[in-house]
């Protein structure tokens, strides 16, 4: 089993998601008095409507931490866009095992096609435009990586990760720094070598970039602003469009020149996926 998230600890989340569910006893008290010891499951798990798929090597990762001799088959890859009906994952092996994991397999993987699902409505939508679709801290506490792993398998790009990889500069910052310049100043003489800093009004572009900025962060401007915006930088850092991001909105975002466009609806509001473990009788 791979998945490519750097700092994940595949392991760890099974386990303490499994012992989560199992209780301080570790039973699941509904297949152990239902379900015969010796019998036999074998499952399909199937794509309810047209979603992208992501997190199918963390379902296997449950199934298999609780019946290592279980099969599990991905019938699709990471990042396939699928039909309604289309089956995305088999399983066969001891039923209450693979009961007992059914949820939080199901769960996760729901979770994640959700956003990877949301993610690519957003990056079809601004398609051809030159924009490039990036993620956000707006993320499930403990859940980041994984969410930021479904944003990638949507098309988008990860930007900051956390607090730790890039100083971003916003209007509270500048509050109790005192102005927009003096910010940027103090993150320049700390050393930090990318600075974001976001700007609500054209007037403070000049001065964050004389400053020392090396990205700018213009919220909540409207396409026209933006289009002046861009202009007036001229290329001289990237240029990220974010705030109040919707469908409906980001292609005429998109057309403005910005480099980026950050949405945080993509992890923060994205639906789960509707995805099913079905028996399949023999």
């Amino acid at each position: 089993m791979t998945i490519s998230i750097n700092d994940f600890d595949l392991g760890q989340f099974v386990a303490a998601t499994l012992a989560e569910d199992l209780g301080p006893d570790g039973r699941d008290v509904t297949s152990e008095s239902v379900i015969p010891a010796d019998a036999r499951f074998d499952g399909v798990m199937d794509a309810r409507h047209a979603i992208v798929v992501a997190g199918l090597p963390i379902a296997e990762a449950f199934f298999r931490a609780l019946d290592p001799d279980c099969t599990v088959q991905r019938l699709v890859e990471e990042g396939d866009a699928v039909e309604a009906g289309t089956d995305i994952l088999s399983v066969s092996g001891k039923a209450r095992a693979l009961l007992t994991a059914e949820r939080s397999a199901l769960n996760t993987v729901q979770h994640l096609s959700g956003i990877a699902t949301l993610t690519r409505q957003y990056v079809d939508a601004i398609e051809g435009a030159g924009a490039v679709l990036l993620d956000t801290r707006k993320t499930i506490p403990g859940l980041r990586l994984l969410e930021k792993y479904a944003t990638r398998m949507g098309g988008a790009k990860n930007h900051r990760m956390g607090l730790w990889d890039a100083a971003m500069i916003k209007d509270n910052h500048v509050a109790v720094a005192g102005d927009i310049g003096e910010a940027v100043r103090r993150a320049v003489a700390a050393g930090i070598g990318q600075i974001i800093v976001e700007v609500d009004h054209v007037e403070q572009i000049e001065p964050a970039l004389a400053a020392g900025a090396t990205h700018l962060l213009l919220d909540n401007m409207a396409p026209a602003t933006l289009r002046g915006a861009v202009t007036l930088v001229g290329g001289r850092v990237p240029c990220e469009a974010s705030g109040g991001v919707t469908l409906e909105t980001i292609r005429a975002i998109a057309e403005t020149g910005v480099d980026y466009i950050s949405v945080g609806r993509i992890t923060q509001s994205a639906p789960a996926a509707d995805i099913g473990l079905d028996f399949k009788a023999a």
